[in-house]
């Protein structure tokens, strides 16, 4: 796997035009920009200096629900960082090529994208902190139908107060246990919008606007100490994700190493 980190040009006076910040509020097209970095052999090999315009088609992640696996798929999360600044950090299958995603909006970014091969190695019992902003939803209606099949049912928000029961749930299916005493929690949402003709059924969880189809949903960011308890699950959860709406900034869990006496 691959990290990146881009440092985004936010803009220092309100006064004058922020391109980089506009981008960031929205971010069903900061995702439309990150699946650039990684074309087809095809559209890359036709196409070196990116001159026709963007098909989803033509690049390996466009869709919606990727699967994230070892050697394919990428997770993202925009962080804010002190100064009014932000920085957007990629974890991918394959290493992406950023020259070819933003060859004609460099402008958006403050500095040349960083990018580190990721290949981390774990033992059961090891802390360490983390920090995952997720999107917490539930499916209700699951319930078998008259021919006995199983519905997919839909997707609806977690309740305030079971944001930390959503946490430790999915830590137990992704090999490592929390100290609920010592997470933070921090909630807030994200916006975007996007022609109508271009819904798809992964909007089920999120509420619709007037005119293009404008949307909010919830984010909620956890910061604390994990314990490995599966090194399998771990990987897993790390190559995959953790929760829905990773298309949107969801289910990136980022690790560091505990300074002595750190909990």
């Amino acid at each position: 796997m691959y990290l990146s980190t881009l440092l985004i040009n936010a803009g220092d006076h309100p006064d004058r035009p922020r391109p980089g910040r506009s981008w960031l509020r929205n971010v069903y097209r900061v995702h439309q920009r990150l699946c650039m970095a990684f074309p087809s052999g095809e559209r890359k090999q036709a196409d070196e200096d990116f001159l026709k315009p963007y098909k989803p088609e033509d690049f390996g992640y466009h869709q919606v629900h990727v699967p994230r696996i070892k050697d394919a798929g990428f997770l993202f999360r925009i962080d804010p960082i002190p100064g009014g600044r932000a920085i957007i950090l990629v974890q991918s299958a394959v290493e992406p090529d950023w020259d070819f995603a933003f060859h004609n909006a460099m402008f958006l970014l403050s500095a040349p994208p960083d990018i580190k091969p990721f290949d981390p190695q774990f033992s059961i019992g090891q802390k360490l902190l983390f920090r995952l902003t997720a999107n917490p939803t539930k499916k209700i209606d699951t319930k078998s139908g008259p021919d006995g099949k199983k519905r997919n049912g839909r997707r609806v928000p977690v309740r305030p107060e079971n944001f930390l029961e959503w946490l430790v749930q999915k830590s137990i299916r992704s090999g490592f246990s929390i100290m609920s005493d010592n997470i933070i929690i921090q909630t807030s949402y994200i916006f975007f919008h996007k022609p109508n003709t271009q819904q798809e059924n992964y909007l089920s969880e999120i509420s619709p606007g007037k005119g293009d189809y404008q949307a909010r949903l919830r984010l909620v960011r956890y910061d604390g100490v994990l314990t490995i308890d599966d090194i399998n699950l771990f990987h897993l959860a790390i190559e995959r994700g953790i929760g829905s709406g990773k298309a949107f900034g969801f289910g990136l869990l980022s690790l560091a190493q505990m300074q002595c006496g750190t909990l």
